[in-house]
């Protein structure tokens, strides 16, 4: 791997290690203030409603600011945001800065994944966002434990310690990163009239006109549903299981722990050699099966073999996702496209709580989790049916003679397009 992409894996962790205030603010609003949970549930909906602007704009500002000043405002108006929480005295500033927190939240992403995008080839770009992943596991894995710390002291330092290590990774990057520099729009090669979104002449890329990526777009927004629904849902099913609901956490480092102990698996032979319709059926298959065993499990050892399994998907789906999305892109593109895509988590994270809550409140446990397993058999068979046949039956320009050609998504058979 590129210095580049160790450079942005790293700054993810350690920005990933201080975020551990979000899942908290909903607590911190009812606790200090004295909101009822319904308004609390508003302000956190509120929050992931401005984070689907928020992404759309980091697409838009790296084309526009650059790459690195994009990264760099982004974790600062994160820092600001959290610290005004934190020093917040009354419920409608707590709902100024959650609002202010959601704008500024998504910006990093388009940017530093375009970087990496572009740093390796597309042979490597699978490896690339996988390490990204892994990256958010094991940060992950140890914010448990320092909010779990902090916690207990005073909520409010929660969103201290976070602020600062936003900034602390802004600092880093601002000196390590390479500088910006002006990139003209993308337009097909060879023809200077015309746009590589295949739009009118003279117009920016618009990923829209992109229906190879509305199509990754729509199985996106349902997979990050079903992703934020164990979120959200989890905790509650162990408690209707008769289990202590704080074992979610244990649940969830253990998903960290799969996810960074099958980074290697990645490169065994078999598994790199899928074509990336086999690879994400088959990552959606296994979140089907874990998923289904939660709808069964009443033990926790049984809740632990079915995240095992979950996870396993997780690392399939969420490593080739993004590899395919950047090769959708025109040269030049990424940016756009990538921002574009990563809407489907905000829209997911406005829903999720709506969803999960409503179907364990009205069709139990069983039923949400079978429901939801069903989901992502949908995924699958959308993947080889609806998905994979727009993308190959997609022209894309050709990369130049000295640029590695990008990836299609081959059938399961084959046989080509």
């Amino acid at each position: 791997m590129p210095r580049i992409v160790w450079l942005l894996v790293a700054a993810r962790a350690i920005n990933r290690l201080g975020a551990f205030s979000l899942p908290f603010l909903t607590v911190l609003i009812s606790t200090d203030f004295g909101a009822s949970a319904t308004t609390a549930g508003l302000l956190s909906a509120a929050f992931g409603l401005a984070t689907i602007p928020s992404r759309l704009a980091g697409g838009r500002l790296a084309a526009r600011l650059g790459r690195r000043r994009t990264i760099v405002l982004g974790l600062t108006g994160c820092a600001l945001a959290q610290l005004g929480i934190a020093a917040a005295g009354s419920l409608a500033a707590v709902a100024v800065f959650a609002i202010l927190l959601g704008l500024a939240f998504e910006l990093y992403e388009p940017p530093s994944q375009a970087m990496i995008a572009d740093a390796v080839g597309p042979a490597e770009r699978v490896r690339a966002y996988s390490l990204l992943n892994a990256a958010l596991a094991a940060g992950g894995t140890g914010a448990g434990l320092i909010a779990a710390a902090l916690g207990r002291w005073d909520l409010r330092w929660l969103f201290v310690v976070d602020a600062l290590t936003c900034l602390v990774c802004a600092l880093t990057l601002r000196l390590v990163l390479p500088a910006d520099h002006r990139r003209r729009p993308a337009v097909r090669p060879g023809r200077a009239d015309e746009p590589a979104d295949r739009g009118g002449p003279g117009d920016r890329v618009r990923p829209w006109r992109d229906r190879a990526l509305v199509a990754m777009f729509a199985s996106g927004t349902v997979f990050a549903l079903v992703s934020m629904q164990i979120t959200m849902a989890l905790p509650l099913t162990l408690a209707r299981r008769g289990l202590e609901p704080a074992d979610a956490g244990l649940l969830f480092t253990a998903s960290a722990v799969t996810v960074i102990a099958a980074q290697p698996a990645l490169r065994l032979r078999r598994l790199a050699a899928l074509c990336d319709a086999a690879a994400l059926t088959l990552g959606h298959v296994l979140l089907a099966i874990g998923l289904a065993g939660y709808a069964v499990a009443r033990t926790l050892p049984e809740f632990l073999m079915a995240t095992a399994v979950w996870s396993l998907g997780d690392v399939l789906v969420l490593g080739r996702v993004f590899s395919v999305v950047a090769d959708l892109a025109p040269p030049g593109g990424a940016d756009r496209y990538l921002a574009s895509y990563g809407i489907s988590w905000g829209i997911a994270t406005v829903a999720a709580p709506v969803t999960a809550t409503q179907m364990l409140e009205h069709a139990g446990v069983a039923a949400l989790w079978a429901g939801t397993a069903g989901l992502c058999l949908v995924l699958a068979a959308a993947q080889l049916l609806v998905v994979t046949p727009l993308i190959n039956g997609t022209e894309r320009p050709k990369p130049a003679p000295d640029t590695p050609p990008g990836r299609r998504l081959e059938p399961l058979d084959g046989a080509g397009a």
